[in-house]
């Protein structure tokens, strides 16, 4: 991500030069007053303060311990900054709908949150924003950059996936608001990013993205439990897997794949885990990576079949220029047309595959266009109940909906939005050093 000083996008800039100001000294008391952008809505800022606490709390338990005070020393924990470059409003990444009780749930990567709305909503085109019937945020939720989302079809429960700083699937109750603590929590693998569900069986799938890998656990395992099933190795085609979705007709599942992977060399025998520790099933992690085996592989979707486990090739590839494929990330299958759905990110489009497909193929249908305000999709999900599909938008503040047959450059039928239609989205999640251009006058921010 590349940032102007005003805060604009602008083209990526080769090298860059770091530029260190001191801070200037000030009076016992004396704060600088921000003058960036802030929001009116008392929500949304108390919002921003769960992140900003999220993210304080992480980082103090590595921080290095503060030198005592001196006669010099000046407390400068509680300066404002003089600017802020920041996205006040919700970056939706994840959606899934509750056709019982007629909601809409969407999960937000940028101020930590789950946000519940009325699957009807459809934001006005002078309205700021929607307000959400339900919100879940603050610290006691365990909620961190959660990037797949499950509504339970029986009980509405909201089963939410932590991808990044908490390795931790949490679930809570459909009625859930506010601070509150998960009702139930499964320890996950780093990087876990998509989940799929079976109900007949009882199973929970989960992708881990820099594992390369697919963990399967009981769906109401308890925190410390073990998966059940491990799919990972160099035949299985996985490779930065982000999203699933099953075809329980069939009997496969479906996994998206960036395409970046490693080798790994086998577990010692008697060796522990970085985060598993003695658990079964538990994916080779990054201490296991052999050095110079990385290599970054046209994206895929590969297809297994449900009850794979360990390093077995899958059953077919979707894979090559005629799929357009550009960072495929959320999954989606209708069942009863037989179809497969997918956010491509990247692409900004939807993309409709035959649950069939195989090879170099293009997809059947695809919804792309200025008209759709598909912005970097992320998240995808299918009401055959409704015959819609819903798209999370990643950079724009908008869910959108489509009739399920869509096609082309078509508008959505309604839109639910979290911010004004001309308010960019900055696109800055986990963002960690921090570079500054003198020549262009350009802040670079590594994500």
């Amino acid at each position: 991500m590349v940032l102007s000083r005003e805060g604009a996008k602008q083209p990526q800039a080769i090298g860059s030069l770091v530029s260190i100001d001191k801070i200037p000294e000030m009076a016992a008391g004396e704060f600088c007053e921000t003058d960036g952008p802030a929001t009116k809505e008392a929500a949304l800022e108390e919002r921003q303060e769960f992140r900003a606490s999220a993210l304080a709390a992480r980082a103090s338990r590595f921080a290095a311990p503060a030198p005592a005070a001196g006669p010099d020393t000046k407390d400068m924990s509680k300066v404002k900054p003089l600017r802020w470059i920041r996205d006040p409003y919700a970056a939706y990444s994840s959606i899934a709908v509750d056709p019982i009780n007629n909601e809409v749930v969407m999960t937000d990567e940028n101020l930590f949150q789950i946000l519940v709305y009325d699957r009807l909503e459809n934001t006005p085109p002078k309205a700021r924003l929607s307000e959400p019937k339900r919100a879940i945020a603050g610290l006691n939720t365990k909620i961190e950059f959660q990037c797949g989302l499950y509504i339970d079809p029986k009980d509405g429960s909201i089963y939410a996936v932590n991808n990044d700083t908490v390795d931790s699937l949490v679930i809570f109750d459909r009625s859930a608001k506010g601070n509150v603590k998960p009702t139930r929590e499964i320890n996950t693998p780093h990087g876990t990013f998509g989940i799929a569900v079976d109900e007949a069986a009882q199973e929970l799938f989960l992708t881990t993205q820099h594992d390369s890998s697919m963990v399967v656990f009981r769906k109401y395992a308890e925190q410390d439990e073990s998966p059940i099933r491990l799919l990972q190795g160099d035949k299985t085609g996985l490779a930065d897997p982000h999203g699933i979705a099953l075809d329980t007709k069939d009997g496969w599942v479906f996994v998206s794949n960036h395409g970046a992977v490693a080798d790994r060399h086998p577990r010692p025998e008697g060796q522990r885990g970085r985060r598993g520790a003695q658990k079964q099933n538990w994916p080779l992690e990054r201490a296991q990576a052999i050095p110079g085996s990385g290599r970054s592989l046209p994206p895929s979707i590969v297809v297994h079949g449900i009850k794979d486990q360990g390093n077995v090739p899958p059953v077919r590839v979707i894979q090559g220029p005629k799929t357009m494929f550009d960072w495929p990330t959320g999954l989606a299958v209708d069942e009863e047309r037989g179809e497969l759905y997918v956010a491509n990110d990247i692409g900004n489009a939807i993309l409709v595959f035959n649950v069939t497909d195989s090879g170099d193929v293009a997809p059947k249908r695809v919804i792309q266009g200025p008209k759709t305000n598909l912005r970097n999709p992320t998240g995808v999900w299918v009401d055959t109940k409704n015959h819609e599909v819903w798209a999370a938008n990643f950079m724009n503040h908008a869910a959108t909906v489509y009739p399920l047959t869509a096609s082309g450059d078509v508008a959505p039928v309604r839109m639910i939005r979290s911010g004004p239609l001309d308010q960019p989205s900055l696109g800055i999640g986990n963002p960690h050093p921090l570079a500054y251009d003198t020549k262009r006058e350009q802040i670079l921010v590594p994500n």
